[in-house]
C-alpha cells in the first residue's frame, strides 16, 4: 500500500537551524528533516546539524514499516527481519531480532534500545570508578541504598545515578523532569541499565519505589526504535494483579509516553469490553492488562501477542496469591520465546522463585533491601497499638482529629460490612467513602477519583486496594483490622511514604490478632521502630484465646466492634464500659449474660468458664426443643388439631389450588 505525502509540522521556533519538523502521512508520526543534509530523525535534534551524509537519500519521508508476521512452527525461522526505519540517509539503522536467549549480550540486541536514545551511549559493563553524582562511587551508592544484583557469570553495569547518565531521549527526559524527579529511585538506577543492554530482570523492592517508571520507560525506548505497526498486536505487555493498579500504570505510560507518541491501553474486568476492543482495533504499542481479561479477549480472537518483546509482570507475588499463575502461564504461551521479560516483586518466596525460573531467561536479579526477608518501608512510622474492638471507634476518632484539615488517609478493614458501616460513619463528620470488592468499576473509580483530588479525604477499603493504589501524598495508614498476615499488613501500610515521602501507619491490634504478633514484631524490628511493651507481652504469652473459642463471641465482636460511633449496643452502655479495662473483653465478647463475670474474671480461668458456660447454654436450648417437639408430637397424635373445614380426606381447598397437609 503506498504511503501517503509527508505534510510539514507546525514552525517550531526551539528546533536548530536548518532542520524542520514533518509528519508522516501514513502513520501520523512527527519527524525532523534537515533539508541541507537531507538527514531524517524521529529524535528532536538538539545541537548542530550532522555532517554532509556521502550519499543523501532523494526524499525526505522515512522508509515505510515493514511488518514480519510470526507464526508459532515458524518463528524460530525468523532471525533477520528487515529494518524498521531509516534514521538518516547514510546510516541505516539494522534492527536486530527477537531477544535470542542464548545471546541477549550481543550487541545485535542491544543496538534495539541504543538506536533511539540520545548521542550519549549506553555504558559499558566495567563500573566507572565515579559516579556523577555527587562523586558518588558505584559501591558506595549500592551501599547506601542497599542494593545487591546477582548475575553469576556477568558483571552488572553501574547505576544511572541521574537523569542525565541514562542517555534517553530528550522529549522523555522532559517528561521526567516536569514530573518533578530530581534523580531516579535505587530500583530505577539500577534496572535500567540492565534493561537497556536486553537482559531478563527479577527486581524485588517494596512498594512505593518507583518499579513503574523501572520498567516502562526502557519498553518507550524499544517500541521507538522496533517502529512496530501497533495495529498488528503491542510491542509492550504488562499483566497487573488488579485493575486499581492497571489504570494506574496506564495513566503513567499516558504521562511518560504522551511526548513520544507512544499509544496504550488498559485491560480489565468489570467494565465494558467494547471500548477495550476499539482501543485494541485502533491499535496500541502498550497493553496494560489483567490476567483475567486478557485471556477473555484472547479466546474470542481480538489480539495478537505475537509481536510482544518485552513482557513485564508486575507484582508477580501478589498475582500467584490470587491464583493466577495458570492464567499467566496460558497468556506467555502467546508470546513469542525469543522475548525479554521483566519480573517485579515485593516478595521472593518459593512460588515465585519457581515460575520466575519458568518464564526468565539468565535474569539478572535486583534487591533492594534484603529479598530473603519481609521488610517494611523504613520512611513510615509504624505506630502499632494494642487494644480491644470496642476502642476501635473511639481510637480512630482521636487519630482523625489530629490530622490537618483535607490530608488523605485510607483506612483498612478486613470484611466489606464494616468498610460500608465505617464509611457511612465517618462521612457525617469527615467525608469518607468506601472500596471493596462489591462496588461496580464505575462506583470504584467514581471514589478513587474523589480521593485523588481530595474532595474526599478519607477512603475505607479492604485488601482489593491495598497493593497498587498508588495516591500521592498519602499522609495516614490506619489497620482499622489487622489483615490475615504480615505480608498484606506491609502492603497496606505501602500506600503512604512513597516517592520519597514520609508518612504514619496506625495499626490496632487485638487479642485475636495474637498469631500474628511475633512476625509483626520482627517486620517492626528490621524497620528500626519502636515495639511496645504489650506487644512484646503477647508474643511471649502467644496470646489467650487467639485460636480457640472465636465461634462464640458475639457480633459486636464479629465486626471489628461496631459499637463504635454512637450505635446502640444490646446491653447499653454498660455492657461496653464493662469491657473497657479488660484485654479479654475483645475475645470474649460473647453472651451478654455473663459480662460482668467476664469482666472480672482472670484471662486463665476465661479458658475453663465460657467453653463450660456455652456448652450449658447449648444443652438448655437442645432440651428444650426435645421437649416442644415431643408435646407437639403428642397433640397430632391424639388429634386435637381440626382438619380444615370441609376437608376430610385431609386435602386444602385455597382460592382453588389444591395442596396436602
Amino acid at each position: 500500500m503506498a504511503s501517503a505525502a509527508p505534510r510539514y509540522a507546525p514552525p517550531d521556533p526551539t528546533l536548530p537551524k536548518p532542520w524542520r519538523g514533518l509528519i508522516d502521512g501514513t502513520t501520523g508520526y512527527l519527524y525532523f528533516w534537515n533539508p541541507e543534509t537531507k538527514a531524517v530523525t524521529y529524535d528532536r535534534p538538539t545541537g548542530p546539524p550532522p555532517p554532509v551524509a556521502p550519499a543523501p537519500a532523494p526524499a525526505p519521508a522515512p522508509a515505510p514499516v515493514q511488518q514480519p508476521q510470526y507464526h508459532h512452527d515458524e518463528m524460530a525461522r525468523h532471525r533477520d527481519p528487515p529494518e524498521r526505519h531509516t534514521e538518516s540517509a547514510g546510516n541505516r539503522v539494522q534492527n536486530a531480532p527477537f531477544a535470542d536467549h542464548k545471546a541477549r549480550n550481543d550487541p545485535s540486541f542491544e543496538q534495539r534500545f541504543s538506536a533511539g536514545a540520545n548521542p550519549a551511549p549506553v555504558p559499558s559493563t566495567n563500573p566507572a570508578p565515579q559516579a556523577d553524582n555527587g562523586n558518588m562511587s558505584v559501591d558506595a551508592y549500592r551501599k547506601k541504598h542497599e542494593i545487591t544484583i546477582i548475575c553469576p557469570g556477568r558483571e552488572a553495569p553501574p547505576p544511572f545515578m541521574s537523569f542525565q547518565s541514562t542517555g534517553f531521549p530528550s522529549e522523555i527526559l522532559r517528561e521526567v523532569q516536569q514530573a518533578g524527579f530530581k534523580a531516579p529511585s535505587p530500583i530505577q538506577a539500577q534496572s535500567w541499565p540492565i534493561a537497556l543492554k536486553g537482559s531478563d530482570i527479577v527486581a524485588v523492592a517494596k512498594t512505593g519505589s518507583g518499579k513503574t517508571l523501572g520498567y516502562l520507560l526502557p519498553g518507550f525506548i524499544l517500541v521507538k526504535n522496533l517502529r512496530h505497526n501497533s495495529r498488528d498486536g503491542p510491542t509492550v505487555l504488562v499483566l497487573s494483579p488488579t485493575r486499581e493498579l492497571a489504570t494506574q500504570i496506564q495513566d503513567e505510560a499516558i504521562k511518560f509516553g504522551r511526548s513520544s507518541r507512544i499509544s496504550s491501553t488498559c485491560l480489565y474486568g468489570g467494565a465494558p469490553k467494547g471500548p477495550q476492543l476499539r482501543d485494541l482495533e485502533r491499535g496500541a504499542d502498550i497493553v496494560v492488562a489483567t490476567p483475567g481479561r486478557l485471556n477473555d479477549i484472547l479466546e474470542m480472537g481480538k489480539v495478537s501477542l505475537r509481536q510482544v518483546a518485552y513482557l513485564v509482570l508486575d507484582e508477580a507475588d501478589r498475582m500467584l496469591d490470587m491464583g493466577f499463575e495458570p492464567q499467566i502461564r496460558k497468556i506467555v504461551k502467546q508470546v513469542q520465546p525469543k522475548r525479554q521479560t521483566l519480573m517485579f516483586t515485593a516478595t521472593w518466596p518459593r512460588e515465585v522463585r519457581k515460575i520466575a525460573s519458568d518464564l526468565l531467561t539468565n535474569p539478572v536479579q535486583v534487591n533492594i533491601g534484603n529479598s530473603d526477608e519481609l521488610v517494611a518501608n523504613k520512611s513510615i512510622t509504624q505506630l502499632v497499638e494494642v487494644t480491644t474492638s470496642f476502642e476501635k471507634g473511639r481510637r480512630l476518632d482521636q487519630i482523625l482529629r489530629q490530622q490537618e484539615p483535607g490530608s488523605k488517609v485510607i483506612i483498612f478493614c478486613s470484611t466489606k460490612r464494616m468498610c460500608d458501616q465505617l464509611s457511612r460513619n465517618l462521612s457525617r463528620q469527615y467525608g469518607a467513602s468506601a472500596i471493596h470488592g462489591d462496588k461496580s468499576q464505575a462506583e470504584r473509580d467514581s471514589v478513587l477519583s474523589e480521593f485523588r483530588t481530595g474532595r474526599c479525604p478519607i477512603l475505607v477499603a479492604t485488601d482489593v486496594a491495598a497493593r497498587g493504589l498508588d495516591v500521592k501524598d498519602i499522609r495516614v495508614v490506619v489497620n482499622y483490622d489487622f489483615p490475615t498476615g504480615v505480608e498484606d499488613y506491609v502492603h497496606r501500610i505501602g500506600r503512604t511514604g512513597r516517592a520519597g515521602a514520609t508518612g504514619i501507619a496506625y495499626t490496632f491490634f487485638c487479642d485475636q490478632d495474637s498469631k500474628y504478633a511475633s512476625d509483626l514484631v520482627k517486620i517492626l524490628e528490621r524497620a528500626n521502630q519502636n515495639v511496645s511493651p504489650e506487644l512484646r507481652a503477647m508474643v511471649g504469652r502467644g496470646g489467650y484465646g487467639g485460636r480457640g473459642p472465636r465461634r462464640w463471641a458475639s457480633s459486636n465482636d464479629s465486626y471489628g466492634g461496631q459499637g463504635a460511633y454512637g450505635s446502640q449496643t444490646r446491653d447499653g452502655p454498660s455492657f461496653q464500659s464493662s469491657f473497657n479495662n479488660s484485654s479479654s473483653g475483645n475475645q470474649y465478647g460473647g453472651a451478654p449474660s455473663f459480662h460482668t463475670t467476664v469482666a472480672t474474671i482472670r484471662p486463665v480461668a476465661l479458658q475453663v468458664y465460657l467453653p463450660v458456660a456455652a456448652l450449658v447454654k447449648v444443652s438448655a436450648f437442645m432440651i428444650g426443643s426435645i421437649a416442644a417437639l415431643t408435646v407437639v408430637v403428642t397433640v397430632l397424635g391424639a388429634g386435637a388439631l381440626p382438619r380444615p373445614w370441609g376437608s376430610p380426606t385431609g386435602k386444602m381447598h385455597h382460592d382453588g389450588d389444591e395442596t396436602t397437609e
